[in-house]
């Protein structure tokens, strides 16, 4: 693989670029700049420039508005609603959760449910967001068929990634964000792209075998749950939070939607935000700090989110496959 280097502000601006010639707009460009940034900033490529074709893609075909202007809408004094106008999600993720902050500030507990969006990006940005204002932050969102249920051969479930986020005063946040497949479809594809391996039993090929070759769980093939029947009820659970309480379509409904141009589906997702100091009391961070620092204490431990947090400090140029920079150049042209 052939690679270029780019520094942060040139994929910023690579990407800000490549969204406003296909029809994005300030406020909507800006949001998905920053979010795919932010991505290869942190190291999580298959969510950062990687991405930026897809976009494009949902962009030409019309699925996606890129003027899109969410709105919020209260459905309880705790629970909050944005509807995304058919644009990408960042957007509505960057007005809803301002409101969502201010909620679960007042009352301890906060719900965003946002629907009419097209996800494309990890979730950590938003549980991170909270963290930073010193907020519990939970996350999760549904997409097309790509999983396994425990037991079956054929998709139903998305990758269904969950994200969680705990606050902690002059430190990172704890953070993960996973899918709750045996790997995220964009690694996967990414795999494929380079030519690597993946652990055997990722998925299963179109016959049903499994395979640690990423092309054939991409191409006809189907992912796995992590931790077989485990991981297939937390999907499940996804399934019925980012839809059925959303209000949006489930996975299954998404695939019958989608125009298939390589694109984000439509879905929704869910947002919950929880008050640390209105629910545990003033001492909630020297108490989980002491949870930490046990933790710590133990050989070979790292708190989630700290190898992200780490590489953020490296404020250089990130190492991008060449290939995908001339491709993404080109549609900017």
């Amino acid at each position: 693989m052939t690679t270029t280097n780019l520094t942060l502000k040139e994929i910023y601006n690579l990407a800000i670029k490549t969204l406003k010639f296909n029809g994005c707009d300030e406020l909507n460009s800006e949001a998905v700049a920053e979010t795919v940034t932010n991505a290869e900033r942190d190291g999580s490529v298959s969510h950062g420039l990687f991405r930026i074709p897809g976009y494009i893609a949902s962009l030409k075909s019309k699925k996606v508005k890129g003027n899109a202007r969410p709105t919020n809408k209260f459905l309880t004094q705790n629970a909050i609603r944005v509807n995304g106008d058919y644009g990408f999600a960042p957007t509505a993720i960057k007005i809803g959760l301002p409101a969502l902050i201010e909620t679960t500030e007042k009352y301890g507990v906060g719900i965003l449910t946002i629907t009419n969006t097209h996800h494309f990006a990890a979730l950590w940005h938003e549980t991170e967001s909270l963290a930073e204002k010193n907020l519990i932050g939970i996350a999760c969102t549904a997409y097309k068929p790509s999983v396994a249920p425990a037991g079956a051969k054929k998709p139903l479930f998305g990758t269904n990634p969950i994200s969680f986020a705990w606050p902690r005063k002059n430190n990172t946040p704890v953070v993960y964000d996973m899918a709750t497949s045996t790997m995220a479809m964009g690694e996967v594809q990414v795999a494929a792209r380079d030519g690597h391996k993946v652990p055997y039993g990722t998925g299963l090929n179109k016959d049903g075998e499994k395979t640690d070759n990423p092309g054939d769980i991409a191409n006809g093939g189907v992912l796995l749950t992590f931790g077989d029947y485990k991981g297939s009820a937390i999907a499940m659970m996804i399934e019925l939070l980012a839809a059925g309480l959303v209000g949006d379509l489930f996975s299954f409904e998404a695939a019958k939607e989608d125009n298939n141009d390589g694109g984000p589906a439509r879905g929704g997702e869910f947002i919950m935000a929880l008050s640390p100091h209105l629910i545990a009391g003033e001492n909630w961070n020297e108490h989980s700090e002491k949870f930490f620092q046990e933790m710590k204490s133990l050989e070979g431990v790292r708190l989630p989110g700290e190898r992200r947090h780490k590489n953020r400090l490296n404020t250089g140029s990130r190492s991008i496959n060449k290939e995908l920079v001339d491709k993404i150049i080109s549609l900017s042209e």
